[in-house]
């Protein structure tokens, strides 16, 4: 190599040209000594005119993976002198081994601490994101092509095109978890739902819906003629389900459908809860419903009362619900809660895209969109308003998507914009835009959705002529939990990642704004169990509260100390909850109640029990009642349209009615053998009235 570089013509440094001779060749000190000046000088020369070893000697460096590596010779490293010498030792090979293993041992500690350096920078929130050296740089004038150039190449594989006929697009997109299959509807009027293995390339199945077959070879679907609306894998890429204009399909990862949701009518949009398997939809009425896809039941469905809603997304976190809706107003939804957990009105218009930063792990930071061009950022824990907002160019629907690393992407117009995380959720006074981070303009337009590949810095847009792949450098999160969500696995790790995920499946009921309370002490159930009162609901304890005032102390509490949500009560149990119950239920038999306190017609009613007030009544609740105007006539009717309800509330309080009835038959009945034993001497006892007279006479002539 020494010779290569020697017999290379290197030019002469300008600084040896003024002087007119070559600088001294350090190696002249290494060089031994001779016996006479000529060989000396013989040397000197030859040193000096070797002008490739002089211009490269002194830029020369060894690498810095080179510098740290321990030398087999002890003495050769730079903490020699300061490495024991173990003199005290007379073996010379163990004596050597100790010294050897002591460099060792302290070189291994400073690569240690270069290693967690390291691993802290890959850590950072700007890893893997676009480096600039000169401020007056933007990165948001890189192209694509110059960024394709620049990256690895297994990540500019990523930057794709997928072209299909005109007005045949893909119009909604899902990812699976690991980010390798993707599922999109193409086609006109969304005729065609493909499935697609983007890291093989190679396509899963094809569904033509408006044929009633598909593509794949695996058979028709009853579906057919139903374009579809909204589309999303469900545990992992076997199975998706499908939004068409009837119900809700379900196939598998052949093409074949497989099940049909017919409580699910006319549904807009769909998503599915990976931690709890529910199969979250929205329809076109308003109804919002969970599904369980382990059973096929439907958990729990809540009416809206906003309309139809075109958005649908969750908090990877918490598994709540977001809605955006015609009015302006993005709700929180749960499966056990009848009403919106939080209500803003978010936009001027309809909303036309929500979603939820994942980066942080809490789903701190939403992000919405409108018909009225704005774009607005919201703080999740407090919603006291607003922490960025800005308007867009372009017209049409904006569609935005927050990736891994909490990078936003918005479609607008007729372009792909980027932003950096600390810009966009920064405050800012003015309201302007935030800086690009990456643009990248497609000319087929409209452009309809936006998904980031998880794990991965690719950005997947849908247009009117196909798709379209952007790499956003520094977008995906780089590492991934293989027993979560391998890109990578086998059959055989697929089939054992279900199975752990139905074990470890979560309940409906946990689903919250803070899953914090999980494992914490209900301090209210503590109170109320020192006290023998614990109930399960706040119904059942404004029934035993009635009961009491009703029927006094012969009323049996019951006492049970199982929560159930509002979505699981009775009716009845609903109704008290809220407030709005007024009557219970009708008594089996109303014509020989004389024992217990009833109206005309049967229907035993609770009294209403303030907590300062034991009466059970009132001038309030005497007037709520005189403007109820219920009649005779009225009563009569509601009782036959009770006659037909079974319910564990009404047959209690029946059973209570014939329990009381039955005591006051049994005192009847004592009362009157106590009256025959007393006989004749309890009659004397007794005050005489002026009848006896003619009482006595009458005895008096019949004797």
């Amino acid at each position: 190599m020494d010779a290569l570089i020697a017999r290379a013509d290197a030019i002469r440094p300008l600084s040896e040209l003024k002087k007119g001779k070559g600088p001294e060749s350090s190696s002249n000190k290494t060089q031994p000594n001779a016996a006479n000046s000529k060989g000396k000088a013989k040397a000197k020369e030859s040193n000096d005119n070797d002008y490739t070893l002089q211009s490269i000697s002194s830029r020369a460096s060894i690498p810095k993976s080179l510098v740290n590596l321990p030398s087999s010779d002890p003495s050769s490293s730079k903490d020699a002198a300061a490495s024991p010498k173990y003199t005290h030792i007379a073996n010379k090979k163990l004596r050597d081994h100790l010294v050897h293993q002591h460099a060792l041992s302290s070189t291994l500690s400073r690569t240690a601490l270069d290693t967690q350096e390291g691993l802290l920078a890959l850590a950072a929130d700007d890893a893997g994101s676009i480096q600039l050296t000169d401020p007056l740089e933007k990165t948001w004038r890189l192209s694509q092509d110059q960024i394709q150039q620049s990256v690895g190449g297994e990540a500019a594989r990523g930057r794709r095109e997928l072209t299909f006929g005109p007005g045949e697009g893909a119009k909604r997109l899902k990812w699976t978890r690991n980010g390798r299959h993707l599922l999109f509807i193409s086609g006109k009027g969304g005729s065609r739902v493909s499935s697609v293995d983007w890291l093989g390339g190679k396509v899963n199945c094809e569904v033509d819906l408006l044929a009633g077959s598909n593509f794949s070879g695996a058979g028709g679907n009853g579906a057919g003629g139903e374009g579809a609306r909204d589309v999303t894998f469900l545990q992992d890429q076997s199975f998706f389900a499908v939004a068409q204009k009837r119900n809700v399909y379900v196939y598998d990862k052949d093409g074949v459908e497989v099940h049909r949701l017919g409580s699910v009518v006319d549904p807009l949009r769909v998503d599915f809860l990976p931690w709890h398997w529910l199969l979250v939809s929205i329809t076109n009425t308003g109804h919002l419903s969970w599904t369980d896809t382990t059973t096929g039941t439907v958990i729990s469905q809540h009416r809206t009362k906003l309309g139809p809603s075109h958005t649908l997304t969750q908090n990877t976190h918490t598994a709540v619900s977001y809605l955006g809706h015609q009015n302006g107003c993005v709700t929180l939804w749960t499966s056990n809660l009848p009403k919106p957990a939080v209500q803003i009105l978010s936009h001027l218009g309809p909303v036309t895209s929500v979603s939820v930063n994942p980066h942080d792990g809490v789903g701190r930071y939403m992000a919405s969109a409108g018909r009225d061009g704005k774009v607005k950022v919201w703080d999740c824990r407090n919603w006291k308003g607003v922490v960025r907002e800005w308007s867009v160019r372009g017209g049409g629907d904006v569609e935005l998507e927050w990736s891994q690393r909490g990078y936003l992407g918005v479609v607008a117009g007729g372009s792909v914009n980027v932003y950096h995380p600390p810009h966009i959720t920064t405050p800012h006074v003015s309201g302007g835009a935030p800086p690009f981070y990456l643009t990248h303009p497609i000319p087929h337009r409209p452009l309809t959705s936006l998904r980031f590949e998880p794990f991965s810095d690719v950005c997947v847009v849908g247009h009117s002529r196909g798709l379209s792949s952007v790499i956003v450098p520094g977008a995906g999160e780089p590492q991934f939990d293989s027993l979560e969500a391998d890109p990578f696995e086998s059959s055989k790790q697929r089939r054992e990642r279900e199975v752990k995920g139905l074990l470890d499946k979560i309940q409906p009921d946990l689903i919250s704004l803070d899953p914090s309370f999980v494992g914490k002490f209900d301090s209210s159930a503590l109170s109320s169990s020192s006290q023998n009162s614990l109930v399960a609901t706040a119904a059942q304890s404004l029934l035993d509260k009635k009961d009491k005032a009703k029927w006094g102390a012969n009323v049996h509490v019951k006492q049970v100390g199982v929560d159930l949500p509002f979505a699981r009560m009775k009716r009845v149990e609903r109704l008290g909850v809220q407030g709005k119950l007024d009557v219970v239920t009708q008594s089996a038999a109303s014509d020989d109640a004389s024992d217990v306190s009833s109206d005309d017609d049967g229907d035993v009613k609770m009294k209403e029990i303030n907590a300062d007030d034991d009466s059970g009544g009132g001038k309030a609740e005497k007037e709520k009642k005189k403007l109820r105007g219920r009649n005779k006539s009225l009563k009569r009717y509601l009782r036959k349209q009770r006659k037909n309800v079974v319910d564990p509330q009404v047959l209690a309080v029946r059973a209570k009615v014939e329990r009381m009835r039955e005591e006051a038959k049994v005192r009847k009945m004592q009362a009157a053998r106590q009256g025959e034993a007393g006989g004749e001497g309890e009659r004397e006892n007794k005050r005489k009235s002026a009848l006896d007279r003619f009482r006595t006479g009458a005895g008096a002539g019949r004797r």
